[in-house]
């Protein structure tokens, strides 16, 4: 009776989780409108068994934001996001920039954004400043991760993260999925909030920084 009675309340908690919970951070701050819009790396994966829509609104225009983006990575910007976990785990060697820095500011196709433990994210779309899409195969696996800049008149954007990817169909590889779903929705909000303090209280007066 007491197995039983464990089991019902895992399997509430359980869907209550998959149907509010998850369909929550899959989606996070964005609206109809960004969920149904097409990316410009949308057709760099098929059949994505996994994916999710964030965005948030800058008030800043598209080039005000855009060079956060080009400088994100290891011994670069930064990921603008929860840096101590970053820097515990490898990803980083110190805290996030609060500055634009010069040096990096150039990217293009083909080259990878550096993030510690010798990887990295390959660079597979630039399109200043609107579009840039990271992504990469191993294993079997597929990913992409995109970052679109839409303005919303003159002053305000949207700034969109998706991510997509696709797995053997296994068992393992489902649960894997699951568990860095959560992990991966708090690093990926952290870091668009992270970008939009900076566009927002730094940026027009760091064009020129440093460093």
């Amino acid at each position: 009776m007491v197995v039983a009675f464990v089991f019902f309340v895992v399997a509430i908690l359980a869907g209550l989780y998959w149907v509010f919970i998850r369909r929550w951070f899959l989606r996070w701050g964005a609206s109809e409108e960004d969920l149904d819009r097409a990316m410009r790396g949308d057709d760099l994966i098929k059949a994505p068994i996994y994916t999710a829509t964030l965005a948030v609104t800058i008030s800043a225009r598209p080039e005000f934001i855009w060079p956060w983006l080009v400088q994100m990575g290891y011994r670069r910007g930064g990921l603008y996001s929860y840096d101590w976990l970053d820097r515990l785990f490898g990803y980083l060697d110190g805290p996030s920039t609060d500055v634009i820095l010069l040096q990096h500011q150039q990217l293009r196709p083909g080259d990878e954004i550096p993030i510690g433990r010798g990887v990295g994210f390959p660079v597979r779309v630039v399109y200043p400043p609107r579009a840039l899409v990271l992504g990469g195969e191993a294993d079997g696996a597929a990913w992409v991760w995109q970052f679109g800049l839409y303005p919303l008149g003159a002053e305000r954007t949207r700034l969109v993260s998706r991510n997509a990817v696709r797995t053997p169909a296994t068992w393992g590889a489902w649960c894997f999925l699951r568990v860095i779903e959560p992990a991966a929705f708090l690093m990926t909000r952290r870091m668009l909030l992270g970008i939009k303090r900076r566009a927002e209280g730094l940026g027009r007066q760091s064009l020129v920084a440093s460093r």
